[in-house]
């Protein structure tokens, strides 16, 4: 988990409070590449791989670590 808190806190994404909540999108104004790109990261420092349709999906911060805990 600490892996994952840490590329969250590279694009500069808390964990805490409402922010774990918010949408990639509409709050955090994230483009879509940089999601692509956090998601990416978070599956290679985790040794994880989403299905395609999980991916597209994924729409918070919390959405995602609950996806890529359930992920083998």
């Amino acid at each position: 988990m600490r892996k994952a808190i840490g590329v969250f806190q590279s694009y500069g994404i808390p964990l805490t409070g409402k922010k774990k909540a918010a949408n990639f999108y509409n709050d955090l104004r994230m483009d879509k590449i940089f999601v692509s790109g956090l998601i990416f990261e978070l599956e290679y420092e985790l040794k994880k791989e989403l299905e395609d349709e999980k991916i597209a999906r994924i729409q918070t911060p919390s959405e995602l670590i609950n996806s890529l805990l359930q992920a083998s």
